[in-house]
């Protein structure tokens, strides 16, 4: 199911970032008290209450402002509204309302999407400007203090409450849907125009267009896909940092809507600095995914070159071990024949379902090869374990204390489950749970 995204937006310098940072656990965001810190999208993953949803923080809106920086700015947040299926609006209860907050509320009117107002800054229950907000014609005004965390709860389960599963006609039979990202010309267009079999329309990467992936249905053996194309992620430089954020912006959002991913990579080059983020991103999404590495006809080839290509697509990504790599040419067609049945592949990984005797007698023979970690003199019980979802693959461990579970022995019952299980090319997910709270 794809997951809500909630795009905070207003005037620059009102706790955006500090309420980010605050759901987020951690200091993703720049904090600082100073208008127009926060320039570059930002996602961040976020629960409440058993809803599952992504954030993205914006910069400060300066609505009249000239300066170039601004209209960048200003462009990105409307960006990240036109995407977003909830906005929360901030506005300063300190300062007041302001003529510029009129501004900001026009703006999110004619996006027509459900809006929640926090009136930030709010301390020692000091109500009395928040009737002022009124004003905006936006509904109900919700006091809270990002820095305090005051009223956050109360403000979630409005936000919340705003999120709505869309059904619309023909989801069923969309099939599979495939994110298609990389940098630019790392071929992504001509591999899609090669499974599709024919020249799409070409869409050009312009700075301040709202949209330009591109979904395309199709069916190939009697299945159903969608495939979502998307332009290159850009590496940010001085001269045009909007540009990375559009890029990066409608590749996440492409990811978010996939059901699986294809990270297209330009084999005839050296693995950059690039590439390795946007495997970071899709990682971070959450979904599976098949590393793509094209132009292969224009490598030079001896018997070892894949295996060497492999250990140096392990080396540079450690932290997705499980990625799942093939090698094709989509101008000659090379392979690509089976880019489909690899997608396949990784989305059924992603759905698989291990019985809970089997899951169990598979972390019980790793635990007697290698003993849970003690801590000041107390070991790590692991009760059971069952598989709580999947897409991706998530497994709750049933323990006597939670905090005695090292990240390494974490890591080394997650390479168990996949010698035991084919997950390659999916990440998967390990659930620490003391065993007393579910009594």
């Amino acid at each position: 199911m794809v997951k809500p995204l909630l795009a905070i937006v207003g005037r620059p310098n009102v706790g955006k970032s500090t309420f980010f940072n605050k759901m987020a656990g951690k200091r993703i965001s720049i904090v600082e008290d100073m208008p127009g810190v926060t320039r570059d999208r930002v996602y961040a993953d976020a629960e409440w209450c058993g809803y599952s949803f992504t954030m993205v923080d914006t910069g400060g809106i300066e609505i009249h402002s000239e300066d170039q920086m601004w209209k960048h700015i200003k462009r990105q947040a409307e960006l990240a509204v036109d995407l977003a299926d909830v906005i929360l609006f901030f506005v300063d209860g300190k300062t007041g309302i302001m003529p510029d907050d009129y501004d900001v509320a026009e703006l999110l009117r004619a996006s027509k999407k459900p809006i929640v107002l926090a009136v930030n800054k709010i301390d020692n229950n000091n109500y009395d400007s928040v009737y002022d907000f009124y004003n905006l014609g936006l509904g109900e005004p919700i006091p809270v203090s990002s820095e305090q965390g005051l009223n956050l709860g109360d403000l979630l389960d409005e936000i919340v409450s705003k999120f709505k599963v869309k059904i619309e006609e023909g989801t069923d039979d969309e099939g599979l849907k495939i994110a298609v990202v990389g940098k630019p010309n790392a071929g992504k267009s001509s591999l899609v125009n090669r499974i599709l079999g024919f020249d799409r329309v070409i869409v050009s990467d312009i700075a301040g267009t709202t949209r330009d992936a591109i979904d395309t249905p199709f069916t190939k053996d009697g299945k159903s896909y969608r495939i979502i194309d998307t332009a290159g992620i850009r590496r940010k430089n001085k001269v045009n940092e909007d540009v990375e954020y559009y890029s990066v912006i409608r590749s996440i959002d492409a990811m978010r809507r996939a059901d699986v991913v294809a990270v297209v990579i330009d084999a005839s080059e050296p693995l950059s600095e690039q590439d390795i983020k946007i495997c970071g991103l899709v990682h971070e999404s959450q979904k599976p995914s098949v590393i793509i590495m094209n132009k292969w006809d224009a490598v030079e080839k001896d018997t070892f070159t894949v295996n060497e290509f492999n250990a140096k697509l392990k080396e540079e990504l450690k932290f997705m071990s499980y990625f799942k790599p093939i090698y094709i040419s989509a101008l000659t067609g090379k392979r690509v024949n089976l880019v489909l049945d690899t997608l396949n592949e990784v989305y059924k990984n992603a759905s698989n379902r291990v019985p809970t005797g089997v899951l169990n007698d598979v972390l019980t023979d790793a635990m007697s090869v290698n003993e849970p970690p003690n801590y000041n003199g107390k070991k790590l019980r692991v009760y059971y374990a069952t598989q709580a979802s999947v897409n991706p693959p998530t497994f709750i461990l049933f323990v006597n204390d939670e905090k005695i579970m090292h990240f390494s022995y974490k890591r080394y019952l997650e390479n168990c489950l996949r010698k035991a299980f084919d997950f390659s090319g999916t990440p998967i997910r390990i659930r620490i749970r003391n065993k007393e709270k579910e009594d």
